[in-house]
């Protein structure tokens, strides 16, 4: 194993580019996707039946096409699309619609939107409705019981299976090499192709994956473990075995 090449500072500038990438692509694409599936949820639940069947049009497209395929959508298809609207160019739009940055974070924070909205929208249906009503006898309005009830208990149920989307978002990241974004494995491509070392940068990024992965797993771990409402017999690590 030849790891010499970590000294030079010309591939840990690209090792340190496709970290801070991956980081971005993470957290936006979460905090979005998060947004936008408590949105599919209530339009599921709550909306007027076109808006709901829309939604649920959505969410059937999502889940059913292949990640990448979506990626290649709207970044080749949506992104070539947006190049012939006249006067785009001119805008300051544009910077933004040109970036694969951009249609990375659409295609997963629309990824993730759909998969978290359906696990969120089963959370809302596992909400006793006693909760509610209890709610609603204390004299809280419709918009408060949802605010301060129903989606936080919703959320609270759902929060193990939210952990697993996030960690499944992490290891969907490396396929924006494929539309010429800087991430890790388009960092460990570059080495690759250079150096003519074939598993040394693979074994690399594969290491930090996975300890951003433990990372990840421990805070969203901890995170569960704080929630607001949770039992605190429920905080105990339970034992290997």
């Amino acid at each position: 194993m030849d790891f010499s090449w970590l000294s030079d500072p010309f591939y840990l500038g690209y090792l340190r580019e496709g970290f801070v990438n991956t980081l971005w692509l993470l957290l936006v694409s979460a905090v979005g996707g998060l947004f936008l599936a408590v949105l599919v949820a209530l339009a599921r639940l709550r909306g007027p039946r076109p808006l709901a069947w829309l939604v649920w049009g959505f969410t059937t497209v999502m889940r059913g096409t292949p990640l990448l395929v979506q990626l290649f959508f709207f970044y080749y298809g949506v992104g070539h699309l947006m190049e012939g609207v006249p006067g785009i160019q001119e805008t300051f739009m544009w910077p933004l619609l040109r970036d694969p940055f951009f249609f990375a974070a659409l295609t997963f924070i629309l990824s993730v939107g759909a998969y978290s909205g359906e696990v969120i929208r089963g959370a809302m249906k596992s909400v006793p409705q006693g909760e509610l009503e209890a709610g609603r006898a204390f004299g809280l309005s419709s918009f408060q019981v949802l605010t301060r009830l129903w989606l936080p208990r919703a959320i609270q149920l759902g929060l193990p299976t939210l952990t697993g989307e996030m960690i499944l978002l992490l290891k969907s990241i490396p396929l924006v090499s494929t539309i010429a974004l800087m991430d890790l494995l388009q960092a460990a491509n570059i080495i690759r192709d250079e150096t003519f070392l074939v598993y040394e940068p693979l074994l690399l990024i594969a290491g930090i994956y996975l300890a951003t992965t433990v990372v990840l797993t421990l805070v969203l771990r901890f995170v569960e473990l704080n929630f607001p409402g949770m039992q605190p017999t429920q905080r105990r690590w339970l034992p290997i075995r």
